[in-house]
């Protein structure tokens, strides 16, 4: 999957991501350090939901992590090396499908909150552009609502 993944388009051979695989007991590892910072940052919340912080790399028993780590490129911008690194979540996505499994891409708060990414040993020159969730579906999802062809196309 992750060789799938890798093939994007990625101007200047500067592969401007990687992966952080986190499955088994370090899963439980994340889950504890987000359910720790849940409360600092949503003082407010209620109880089931700082309980439910605690369970976010529980949704599959394989979690990916695509950091985007962009350099200094006399060619290539940032924007680009950050749009090489969605590309690779989109990619690990469809090999997880075509593998018969089901994923999901999660981009949520502590995809940006430097104490969970300290935890998890992204730099602070780098961000996460997706969490993967790879595994089986117990049942079937319903797609959400996307968007009308029409209202999103123009021609030139």
């Amino acid at each position: 999957m992750l060789t799938i993944a890798s093939r994007v388009p990625d101007h200047g051979k500067i592969v401007p991501w990687r992966f952080i695989i986190i499955e088994g007991t370090r899963r439980d590892d994340l889950n504890e350090a987000i359910r720790a910072r849940f409360p600092a940052v949503f003082p407010d919340a209620d109880p089931e939901k700082r309980t439910e912080s605690g369970r976010r790399m529980s949704y599959a028993p394989l979690v990916i992590a695509v950091v985007s780590c962009p350099c200094e490129h006399p060619k290539v911008p940032e924007w680009e090396q950050q749009l090489c690194a969605g590309a690779v979540c989109m990619n690990l996505l469809h090999a997880a499908r075509g593998l018969g499994f089901a994923g999901l891409w999660l981009t949520e708060w502590y995809a940006r909150d430097p104490v969970v990414l300290g935890a998890l040993g992204v730099q602070q020159s780098e961000q996460v552009a997706g969490f993967l969730h790879i595994g089986s579906e117990s049942q079937a999802r319903e797609d959400r609502a996307r968007p009308v062809l029409e209202n999103i196309v123009s021609r030139y």
